[in-house]
């Protein structure tokens, strides 16, 4: 079993009795004092009044609190231990095989001596103990339920003098809470964060530490101080902190004492770290809308992090817009589209507000909504007969200047008029009205345009359409005539008493039967013109013809007696030639072609 020095033994007996002393001042030196017994004292004697003086401050330690517990076992080392304990021949050692242990557990006390014959060997404790073995020189005992740190005491007498050794228990215990403080929802980017870890209860202070960690990293260990202990470690976040976890771990180091290192961590709790520029977001929106409109508008902000968490609400007035958000990188990009309404006529704002974290920026542009009716043009008749009267009216809304085919209205919002009679020449017009409107110093301008039909007879041109034609027959030629009138006439040419149609407008050939008088008609639903034709038709000269014949049959006869002097000639300057094989040194002579040529050789 392990033994406790001498020294140790010493040191615990002087400790108390000063201790004792100093603590209970009152208590006279005389009650500390204790008798000794004669070497003859038999086991049944009497103890004597400091023992039991002692017998009774353990019995009663078991109501008493920690510091009167102290109190008392200092007391009892006073008591048991007489003035000239100090030279005691032989020692008892208080052992204990495991003197630390977890609270309400077990612990074995060895009271051993090496005095030859020693009486009455018993340990004196307020903790509840039974005896598990005895010897000639020691006795055991279980302390159970210990639930604090304890000093035990045994006792025996040798040769009538009483022996004494103590010992201390240490009782250990775990936290029974360790928390990490909540952390913000959000933190800054760049900004101090404060960590705080609460830790209540465990034993033995002196041995209990706290660390602080980022995620296995250990930021902070501190020693827990205090009962709840507070330990707190400052970082600098950044954005590599953004869902990193943050925790805190108690380390109960007991490894000096032959035990082992405890730890307890807290729940772990993650952080957000974020980062929003000082500059507001960028917003495009038109100056100026109109009523019943559709119009867009943008909402950009840079260097955000985390971007895809930011937050965007765009707000027009009171009417808020439901943008679409896209993240790109550093970058959150709103956009959304929306219709003004009369009820938003007038000066608004529009107004971009960003949210990351708890912090926001926010961008307002002026947004001007107006009104502009019109204008509307109006023909009284669109389609009105050759000379009735038409009005043209053309108007628009309050504050809107209209001008009418350069006829300006007498005032903004008064109507502009032109009144006509309707000829030919007015069929196809177009008529224009331009409105103007001033809103917040700028001149808006609008356009509508009308055309008006007249509705009038058929006309044939006579300028396009001669009365009289002269063509040669078997040539070509083209009759053109042109007739107009609203709606589209029909135009068609007759020969008079045969009423044989001629083409009109396209190509055809003149022949004798083409001349006479013609009626060209045209025709719609509100009348009919005609116009008569003359075309003579003139056979071509046969005395010339005759001429000509003559003409081209002489040459023709000129060119073919040219030709055949041309071939016979060319035939009288050739001629066949053979050579002679057997005598190449003999000239060439000519032979003469076989049959007549139909002319002596020239």
């Amino acid at each position: 079993m392990r033994k406790i020095s001498q020294d140790k033994v010493q040191m615990l007996t002087d400790t108390g009795q000063s201790l004792g002393a100093e603590m209970l001042g009152v208590i006279p030196r005389r009650e500390c004092e204790c008798v000794t017994v004669p070497a003859s004292v038999s086991p049944t004697a009497k103890p004597r009044p400091s023992t039991i003086f002692a017998s009774l401050l353990i019995k009663g330690s078991a109501t008493m609190s920690p510091a009167g517990l102290l109190l008392s076992s200092l007391l009892l080392v006073c008591c048991l231990l007489p003035p000239g304990a100090q030279g005691q021949e032989f020692s008892l050692r208080a052992e204990l095989p495991r003197p630390v242990g977890p609270a309400g557990g077990s612990f074995v006390v060895n009271c051993s001596t090496d005095c030859p014959n020693p009486r009455v060997i018993t340990l004196e404790t307020s903790l509840l103990k039974k005896p598990v073995g005895s010897g000639l020189r020691w006795a055991a005992f279980e302390l159970s339920d210990v639930t604090s740190d304890s000093l035990i005491l045994c006792s025996g007498f040798c040769n009538g003098i009483q022996m004494t050794g103590s010992s201390v228990i240490t009782v250990y215990r775990l936290p029974e809470r360790v928390e990490l403080a909540p952390l913000p929802p959000w933190q800054p980017v760049g900004e101090n964060l404060t960590l705080r870890c609460q830790v209540a209860g465990g034993a033995p202070r002196a041995n209990l530490s706290v660390v602080l960690l980022r995620g296995e990293q250990e930021l902070s260990r501190q020693p827990a101080v205090g009962d709840p202990a507070e330990a707190t470690a400052t970082v600098l976040a950044g954005r590599d902190d953004h869902l990193a976890n943050f925790s805190c771990r108690t380390e109960l180091d007991l490894r000096s004492q032959g035990e082992g290192l405890f730890q307890n961590s807290s729940a772990p709790r993650q952080l957000r770290t974020f980062a929003l520029p000082m500059t507001p977001p960028h917003l495009v929106v038109p100056r100026l809308l109109e009523v019943g409109t559709t119009f867009s508008v943008s909402c950009t902000l840079d260097r955000l992090f985390p971007a895809s968490e930011a937050q965007v609400q765009l707000a027009l007035g009171n009417q808020k817009l439901n943008p679409a958000v896209e993240s790109h990188g550093d970058t959150v990009t709103a956009t959304a589209t929306a219709t003004a309404s009369a009820e938003q006529e007038g000066a608004r704002d529009i107004v971009c507000n960003m949210t990351l974290g708890s912090d926001s920026r926010e961008a307002r542009e002026n947004l001007t909504v107006y009104s502009f009716w019109g204008p509307i043009l109006n023909l009284s008749k669109s389609n009105a007969s050759e000379g009735t009267e038409v009005t043209v009216t053309c108007v628009a809304g309050a504050g809107v200047h209209v001008t009418l085919d350069g006829v300006p209205a007498a005032a903004p919002g008064q109507p502009a008029q032109i009144q006509l009679n309707a000829t030919e020449r007015d069929d196809g017009r177009n008529f224009v009205c331009n409105a103007t409107l001033e809103v917040d110093g700028e001149i808006l301008h609008k356009n509508r345009s009308v055309q008006l039909r007249v509705l009038y007879g058929p006309k044939i041109d006579q300028a396009k359409c001669p009365q009289h034609l002269t063509w040669k027959a078997r040539t070509t030629h083209i009759l053109e005539c042109q007739a107009r009138g609203n709606p589209d006439p029909q135009l068609h040419c007759f020969k008079e008493v045969s009423w044989t149609k001629v083409p009109v407008g396209v190509p055809f050939t003149v022949t004798l039967n083409y001349s006479g008088t013609y009626s060209c008609r045209a025709v719609s639903s509100r009348g009919t013109h005609t116009v008569t034709v003359v075309m003579d038709v003139q056979d071509r000269n046969p005395h010339a013809v005759t001429v000509a014949m003559v003409v081209l049959t002489t040459l023709g006869f000129v060119t073919t007696a040219a030709a055949l002097v041309y071939v016979f000639g060319m035939q009288k300057q050739s001629d066949i030639y053979h050579v002679n094989p057997g005598s190449t040194w003999l000239p060439l002579t000519s032979r003469q072609p076989e049959g007549p040529v139909g002319e002596e050789p020239s």
